[in-house]
C-alpha cells in the first residue's frame, strides 16, 4: 500500500513500532521518512491504518487518536475494527475505507503490471466535505481505476470480507482440499497425484468462474466433469454445510468473534500458526513447492 501510494507520487511517512521487524524491510524498499506510530500521525493529514486488524483498537488509543489533527483524514483498509467499535474516531476528520478485493503483495502485483484490480470503498465521515473526491483520489494511486470500484460501508465490507474468507475463500476452500487430498491419498494415490487432482487445477476453474460466471464454467469443462459435478457438488455441499455457514455468519455478524479476534496476543498466534503446520499433510506441502516453480 505505501509502495503504491509513494509510486503514485505522494510523499509517504512509514509509522511502525519502534522494534519492529518492519523497519528494515521499508529501508531496504527506499523509504526514507520512518519513525513511530505516533510521530508519523503527527507529521501527516492523512493515516492510512494499514495495521493487522487485532491491533487497530489498542494502538488507535494510544498512539493515533492522541496525535491526530483536527481535520485529519483517516483511511481504513478493512472495516473490521471501526464497524465492531473498537476504534472509535473522533467527528472532526474524514474517515474513509478502501478495501482491495486482494492481499496486499497482490495489490503490490497488479500495480507494478498495470492491471486493474477491484476495491470496496466507503466514506463514512465527510468532515472536510471533500471526503468522496479524496477517497477516489487515493484509490487511484493505490492502482484501483473508478470504474473498478464498489460503494459500500464499513458494516458491510467487514462482515461480508470476514465470512467469504472464513466459510469459503480461506477456511471452507482450504479443508475441502485437504479433505479431497487425505481421501485420496488413503485410496492408495501418491500425494503428488492426489495434490495435482484436487489443487493444483483451482486456479483455472476460479478464472473460468469469475470470467464466465457459474453456468459459463460448466459449459467450459468436459461433459464427464460437468455431470459428475451436478450429480456429487450437493452431496458434498449439503443443507448441512448452509447450516454452518449459518453459524459462522451469526458469530461474526454479532461480533463475537471480532472480540475473540482483538484479545489475540503475539503467543498465541504462534501457537495459532504452529496448529496450523500441524494439520497440514507435509506431502501436500512438498508437491505444492514443487509445482510452483
Amino acid at each position: 500500500i505505501a509502495l503504491n501510494l509513494r509510486d503514485s507520487g505522494y510523499d509517504v511517512i512509514v509509522g511502525l513500532k519502534s522494534r519492529s521487524r518492519s523497519r528494515r524491510l521499508a529501508k531496504s524498499d527506499g523509504f526514507s521518512h520512518i519513525h513511530t506510530i505516533a510521530t508519523s500521525v503527527q507529521n501527516t493529514h492523512c493515516v492510512c491504518v494499514a495495521l493487522p486488524d487485532h491491533m487497530h483498537g489498542r494502538l488507535f488509543k494510544s498512539d493515533i487518536a492522541p496525535n491526530l489533527a483536527p481535520g485529519s483524514t483517516l483511511v481504513f483498509l478493512h472495516g473490521f475494527s471501526v464497524h465492531f467499535g473498537f476504534v472509535v474516531p473522533p467527528p472532526n476528520c474524514d474517515l474513509l475505507l478502501i478495501a482491495p478485493h486482494a492481499p496486499g503483495v497482490a495489490v503490490r502485483e497488479k500495480y507494478l503490471a498495470e492491471r486493474d484490480l477491484s476495491a470496496f470503498y466507503a466514506v463514512q465521515q465527510n468532515y472536510s466535505g471533500r471526503a468522496e473526491k479524496t477517497v477516489l483520489e487515493l484509490a487511484k494511486a493505490l492502482g484501483f481505476e473508478k470504474k473498478r470500484l464498489v460503494k459500500s460501508s464499513f458494516e458491510i465490507e467487514a462482515i461480508g470480507d470476514l465470512f467469504g474468507e472464513q466459510a469459503v475463500l480461506c477456511g471452507g476452500m482450504a479443508e475441502l482440499v485437504q479433505s479431497g487430498f487425505e481421501l485420496l491419498v488413503a485410496k492408495g494415490l501418491p500425494a503428488e497425484n492426489a495434490y495435482l487432482e484436487v489443487a493444483y487445477q483451482l486456479d483455472l476453474i476460479v478464472e473460468l468462474m469469475k470470467k464466465h460466471g457459474i453456468e459459463g464454467m460448466y459449459r467450459r469443462i468436459s461433459v464427464a466433469a460437468r455431470y459428475g459435478s451436478e450429480r456429487s457438488g450437493k452431496k458434498i455441499i449439503d443443507r448441512q454445510v448452509k447450516k454452518n455457514m449459518e453459524k459462522v455468519y451469526a458469530e461474526i455478524a454479532s461480533g463475537r468473534f471480532a472480540r475473540q479476534l482483538n484479545k489475540l496476543t503475539d503467543k498465541e498466534i504462534t501457537a495459532l500458526n504452529r496448529r496450523i503446520r500441524k494439520r497440514v499433510d507435509s506431502g501436500f506441502e512438498k508437491a505444492a513447492r514443487k509445482y510452483a516453480k
